[in-house]
């Protein structure tokens, strides 16, 4: 019988994470600085360094299931940490750049726009359906619960990845329309 306590410990915290982290960058997205009167200038290096954070996370992410199939368990474990240590400096980093800057409308005309929207909208979605993945598959491997931990990972590590470079595929759209 498998010993779930370490899950079921947390299950909430997993739940909560999930929804609060949606739920306060979208608020924060709203949010610009200057209406406050801050002073704040726009942190517009910030798109192309979370951009390459996002394409850091997809080769981590590869390395991570490479090294787990040549049977490297420390060295997967520490790829996939540090592509969720990643993954939360792009959040922080996405955030205070919004903050601090007016959207970037996106310029492109036709097809183009289409496809930008579909990976953009898609990108969105599976981000926000990615957070309670992440955190069960972690902590299934925590628990050292290594069959539910690698069933939950297939499904995981696919959406994940597209998350990771489709972040990239939107930035490489959309960076010739930003305003320095």
């Amino acid at each position: 019988m498998e010993d779930n306590s370490l899950e079921k410990k947390f299950n909430k915290l997993i739940i909560a994470v999930s929804i609060i982290i949606p739920v306060a960058v979208a608020i924060l997205f709203g949010v610009k600085l200057k209406d406050f009167g801050y002073n704040v200038e726009p942190l517009s290096f910030l798109p192309p360094i979370y951009a390459t954070t996002n394409g850091i996370t997809a080769v981590l992410l590869i390395a991570a299931v490479i090294a787990i199939k040549n049977g490297k368990r420390k060295l997967h474990e520490r790829l996939m940490t540090s592509a969720i240590a990643l993954s939360v400096a792009f959040l922080v980093m996405y955030v205070a750049y919004h903050m601090t800057s007016d959207s970037t409308k996106f310029g492109g005309e036709e097809t183009i726009k289409y496809v930008y929207f579909f990976i953009l909208i898609t990108h969105i979605i599976l981000s926000i359906a990615i957070i309670p993945m992440v955190l069960i598959t972690y902590v299934r491997a925590l628990a050292e619960n290594f069959d539910r931990h690698k069933k939950i990972a297939k499904i995981t590590f696919p959406i994940w990845l597209y998350v990771a470079v489709t972040g990239v595929v939107v930035y490489l759209m959309i960076s010739p329309y930003y305003v320095y």
